[in-house]
């Protein structure tokens, strides 16, 4: 390695990419190829940077696999980095075999950490701990362990672990501390205000207050009973009543909730449940079924008792009935909160995030773009949609799974 390849590698290690540039911008070769193209990665020049990643790779061929098996690990964080979250699983674990066979450790732990951020983009936690599991933390440098911590405290938040996630921070503040690099600190500043930002809306005896991550996990081991419009269940003591998938009932649930101690009126009801302002008598009877239902799926949690103008919830042994919504709602919130990062994200990385068709999502996009909520930039395969980060909120926590089914 000649003294400019190694000047530029440590400005970049350091943060600072024009530094490097100013070193390799001229240059062709393989080595300052693959610098340029991570020196434009900093840059948030995403495009450019895949592309010089992708010509080193190709430069160094399969004679020189570890130099190639770097690249290939530098595209994929590019990947995540632009939010291309459909990258090629065979591939990295090729390079990460690859990387492990040549005693390049350093770099077989940066792949895990790609990974453990990726399926906490797409909200695949069980996977995200088994993978942090495997990073021993021992021989990590300081700007490594500051990741590994961040990681850390990033699945303790969607765990609802304040106590933990707020341990891991510190810790990450002072390998980020030791290790100088600028942008690593912000991003560990911005983590810890997290923990203090509104994480939900909590609706308690007919008022509402937006609340932080700690108080939604004292509320969740509390022994009230509890509509959770995060997760589309009731909670209550341990014990979760699931309905996501029976949105008439959830409905129900929530009016009932957020009325709670009052009753609510049957035509409310109907309106809230089945979308209708003009209500006849099969609606009512409907009404009356769904009530069943419901009464049935929280036995031994509350009752669902009638009134002379609707019904009311009664819990039988809860003293208090709270509703848990997330902090910004309306149509399409989802994908709002998964913009509300501040990065571009395609389509079809927003569909892998929710789990929805790519269709649905452009769909929503296509309205959202109508209502002036988000843009677009760019064209076909490249196009990338992005809005202006929500101001004030967790936005991290808004994501399908922020909090745990049970």
């Amino acid at each position: 390695m000649d003294a400019l390849i190694a000047e530029a590698a440590q400005a970049l290690a350091a943060g600072d990419p024009f530094g490097a540039l100013n070193r390799v911008a001229l240059r062709d070769d393989p080595p300052a190829l693959a610098l340029r193209g991570i020196a434009m990665a900093q840059l948030g020049e995403f495009v450019r940077a895949r592309m010089l990643v992708r010509r080193a790779a190709s430069a160094f061929g399969h004679k020189q696999a570890l130099a190639r098996a770097r690249c290939i690990v530098a595209e994929a964080e590019i990947a995540l980095a632009s939010r291309e979250l459909a990258w090629p699983d065979k591939a990295l674990e090729s390079a990460r075999a690859t990387l492990e066979a040549h005693g390049d450790f350093a770099n077989v732990a940066h792949v895990r950490q790609l990974e453990i951020r990726r399926c906490l983009l797409i909200g695949r936690l069980d996977e995200a701990e088994r993978l942090l599991a495997l990073v021993d933390a021992g021989p990590l440098t300081v700007a490594a362990a500051a990741i590994h911590e961040l990681l850390a405290a990033g699945i303790a938040m969607r765990r609802l672990r304040t106590a933990s996630a707020r341990a891991a921070l510190g810790r990450a503040e002072q390998a980020a501390s030791r290790a100088g690099i600028p942008a690593l600190q912000a991003e560990v500043r911005q983590a810890v205000l997290v923990l203090d930002m509104p994480a939900a809306r909590l609706a308690l005896r007919g008022r509402a207050r937006l609340i932080p991550l700690a108080e939604v996990e004292a509320l969740l081991a509390s022994d009230a009973l509890v509509v959770d419009a995060c997760r589309h269940a009731v909670r209550e003591a341990g014990r979760v009543v699931p309905l996501a998938r029976r949105p008439v009932l959830f409905a129900l649930a929530r009016a009932l909730g957020e009325a709670w101690p009052a009753d609510v009126a049957r035509e409310a009801l109907v309106e809230r449940a089945f979308r209708t302002r003009h209500p006849d008598e099969t609606h009512r009877a409907r009404l009356r079924v769904e009530m069943g239902r419901l009464r049935k799926v929280l036995a031994g949690l509350a009752d669902v008792d009638a009134t002379r103008r609707g019904f009311m919830l009664a819990p039988c042994r809860a003293g208090d009935v709270a509703v848990l919504t997330r902090p910004v709602e309306g149509p399409h919130a989802a994908v709002l909160a998964l913009l509300a990062d501040g990065e571009s994200w395609s389509s079809s990385a927003l569909s892998l995030a929710l789990g929805a068709s790519q269709r649905t999502v452009q769909r929503a996009l296509d309205e959202l773009a109508g209502a002036g909520r988000v843009q677009a930039a760019g064209r076909g395969p490249a196009r990338r949609w992005l809005m202006p980060p929500v101001p004030g909120f967790a936005t991290t926590l808004l994501l399908p799974a922020a909090l745990p089914e049970g």
